[in-house]
């Protein structure tokens, strides 16, 4: 059981979710199971950032549907949320961009009523239409200033991903180094290992990543899953079954829509 001197910590996780498949959210469970192991950490919540339609990869779906299938796929997680403003603004933003946005906004609807109360913050109910990630029954705060900083000070938001984000910072060119610093040492990263990669050999040979190793938390996961979105659509092309790799409202939904099929073929259910 984590101590009330745990960190607490929000765990997000960027990305296509195109579509969004079992192994995500498997990823989510994987992490927050190894911090509370620690016994310095305490996850208050999972978020999934689907990312702007204008970040232009090849055979990404309007975020219409990513946001759907993102929603269908967390209706049976108490902890895990979907969040839409990255796909909302009116152009892609960087990963460190949407952190930043996350730190700045998130942690106020998370704060406890002890918190509340030792801040003298009044809760109070979200507005017709207002957006927040917790039930409604625990109310929105829009708090500014000093108090502000004090709850995003209590409440980390780390950056969860798979060993392919993390080798992806050796590649020249896509991640500016003042953006990596930033997400590595003020965030910090959860990073599942998948079958083959060896994600200690790209710390090691990162300066920035090295530098900064001890935010760095890489979970193995044992129970191989080697499911991704690029294989789901490839087979969902040759009318091969998906059931059971991706959540089954999920299967009905691409279904339905009649989504990644190349040549009008028919996605066949077996």
């Amino acid at each position: 059981m984590a101590s009330s001197s745990c960190t607490r910590v929000l765990l997000l996780c960027c990305g296509s979710f195109n579509p969004i498949t079992n192994m995500h959210l498997r990823m989510f469970e994987i992490a927050k199971d190894y911090l509370h192991r620690t016994g310095n950490y305490k996850v208050l919540g999972g978020i999934i950032s689907p990312v702007n339609d204008a970040y232009g990869k090849k055979d990404l779906i309007d975020s219409v549907h990513r946001l759907e299938m993102c929603r269908l796929a967390l209706q049976s997680s108490d902890w895990i949320k979907v969040d839409s403003w990255e796909c909302e603004q009116n152009k892609w933003h960087p990963t460190a961009k949407v952190l930043k946005h996350h730190q700045q906004t998130t942690p106020a609807k998370y704060m406890t009523n002890k918190d509340a109360q030792s801040r003298g913050v009044k809760r109070r109910r979200p507005n017709q239409g207002e957006s927040t990630l917790l039930p409604v029954s625990l109310g929105a705060v829009h708090i500014t200033g000093e108090a502000q900083d004090q709850i995003e000070g209590d409440i980390e938001i780390k950056l969860l991903c798979g060993a392919d984000l993390l080798e992806s910072f050796a590649v020249p060119g896509l991640w500016s180094d003042q953006d990596m610093e930033y997400i590595v040492n003020k965030h910090g990263l959860v990073v599942i290992t998948r079958e083959g990669s060896n994600p200690h050999k790209f710390v090691y040979e990162s300066d920035v990543l090295y530098r900064n190793f001890t935010n760095i938390h890489i979970v193995t996961e044992w129970i191989y899953n080697e499911v991704s979105s690029t294989r789901i659509r490839r087979a969902l092309s040759r009318n091969e079954s998906i059931r059971y790799l991706v959540p089954d409202p999920v299967v009905q939904y691409i279904k339905s829509n009649e989504l990644y099929h190349k040549d009008n073929n028919k996605y066949q259910s077996k």
